[in-house]
Parts: structure tokens; sequence; C-alpha cells
């Protein structure tokens, strides 16, 4: 098993949204003890956003490209590459003013390219990145599960199926800001999200 783990908080090693995808890489090592791990830190790392300039070089003709052009693409064709590998993808997300953060987004519009991760067919659009179980690792301050200010949840749902990825199973740690027993109920919560994500 090949797993890809995706880290977006602006917190790093440090936020607890890592904190609970590190939890769910090693239920998968234990339950896969072969499995490689790649880890991506979208923090310590950022990749680029979607400006004029990318958005010129990827509809650049691939031989036309400019080595500034070629550049800024193989950026992307990296992260295409990690998840076309992967067998489980686990992405740490934290909500920032009731979205995903930024550089979360920035790693979705460098993977979602027409012609190699999606597809547009006569029966409608097709994802092709099938086969792939999606764990979403969620820390909040404060608690939106299943509220209509949890934007992140329909948000991510849409974006990963619209790729290919439909089996997502969802962890929840919420109520970091809301004082220490509600951390400690955030964490019980995730664990037992775990549990179920793995049953």
């Amino acid at each position: 098993m090949k797993v890809l783990q995706v880290n977006s908080s602006a917190r790093g090693e440090g936020s607890n949204s890592t904190r609970v995808a590190n939890k769910i890489v090693e239920r998968l090592r234990a339950a896969n003890p072969g499995a490689s791990v790649v880890a991506r830190d979208l923090a310590r790392n950022p990749h680029p956003a979607l400006d004029e300039a990318a958005l010129g070089a990827l509809f650049t003709p691939a031989e036309q490209r400019t080595a500034e052009q070629a550049a800024r693409v193989a950026l992307d064709d990296a992260l295409i590459a990690e998840i076309q590998a992967a067998d489980a993808v686990v992405l740490g997300v934290p909500m920032y003013n009731f979205g995903i953060p930024a550089q979360l987004k920035n790693w979705l519009d460098a993977i979602a390219r027409a012609k190699v991760t999606f597809q547009y067919t006569a029966n409608g659009p097709e994802g092709l990145l099938k086969n792939k179980t999606v764990y979403v690792a969620f820390a909040r301050g404060g608690r939106y599960r299943d509220t209509p200010a949890d934007t992140q949840v329909p948000y991510l749902k849409t974006i990963l199926g619209f790729l290919g990825m439909t089996d997502v199973r969802f962890v929840f740690a919420e109520g970091f800001a809301m004082g220490a027993d509600a951390e400690q109920q955030a964490i019980v919560e995730a664990q037992r999200d775990i549990e179920a994500a793995f049953a």
C-alpha cells in the first residue's frame, strides 16, 4: 500500500489536524505493515497559487513552453504523480474562517487537470483518480459538524468526487478553542471516528 499524507495547517507539526492525520496514518501502517508513506507539508513547502502565469504555462503546448513555464508545470506534475501513485490519501484539514486553508486549495487546483485527473465525456465529467480511499482529518476550534456552517465537507466531497475519489471518510476533532474539557472530548471523538473509518 502507498499512502500519501497531505498536511495543510499553517502551524505545521504543531497543528491539531496534523496530529489527527498522523493517527490515521499510524492506523493504516498497523493494518498494512509494508505500507510506504509520502508526506507533504503544505506549510513548509507551499505550492504556488493558480495565477495568470500558471494558466499560461498549462495552456501552452509542452513543446512550446519556455523554461520558466515548463518549470511551473513540473511543480503541478509532481503533485499529480504523487496522488496517482497513492492507494490511500490522508488530508489534514484545519478550518480557517469557515473554509479550507489556501494552501490546500492550491494543492487541489494543482491536481485537478483536464485529461489527466478528470475528463469530460458524452455522459458528463469522469474522475480519473479512482480506486483510492481518502481520509480527511478535520480540526476545528468550534463545533460545526452537520451544521450549515460546515462548508468544508460538501466542498471536499464535491471536488474529490469530481476527480474520481468517492470513498471519502471524515474524522472530526472539534472544540479545540472551547476549553480543556472540550479539547479532550475532541480527541475522544476523533478516535471514535477513526475506528469507524476502519470498521
